[in-house]
């Protein structure tokens, strides 16, 4: 692995399952640059990369976008929603968090009405 990464979980067989996918489990890695990239397009919610770990364990909801085949979405709902965006790398044999922003309420409401998101709980 790159040296601008350092690895912050693993995909977990219960995000297959509730997705109704079968991708592999594999590491989930960051890069060092992330910050400077949330810094730059969300920068209220940079203080959130301090609780990927915890977003990963115990999102509150779990979805994929349709445009990004073999990627996730987890959401944790804090005084913000807050979306990582996480995307597996194949050649490299890793997924990685693409991104980190907060997602509106309403947003929230018509991604379960239209399925692309579920309750993970």
């Amino acid at each position: 692995m790159d040296e601008n990464f350092f690895e912050i979980g693993t995909f977990k067989q219960e995000y297959n399952q509730k997705l109704n996918t079968n991708l592999p489990c594999l590491k989930i890695v960051q890069s060092k640059g992330l910050e400077k990239h949330i810094l730059k397009r969300h920068s209220n919610q940079v203080h959130y990369l301090n609780r990927v770990k915890e977003i990963l364990e115990t999102p509150d909801y779990i979805g994929s976008n349709p445009k990004e085949p073999d990627s996730i979405e987890l959401i944790k709902i804090y005084e913000d929603n807050i979306l990582i965006a996480i995307k597996l790398d194949y050649s490299n044999g890793y997924y990685y968090l693409a991104s980190l922003y907060d997602i509106s309420e309403g947003k929230i409401n018509n991604r379960l009405n239209s399925g692309r998101l579920k309750k993970y709980t």
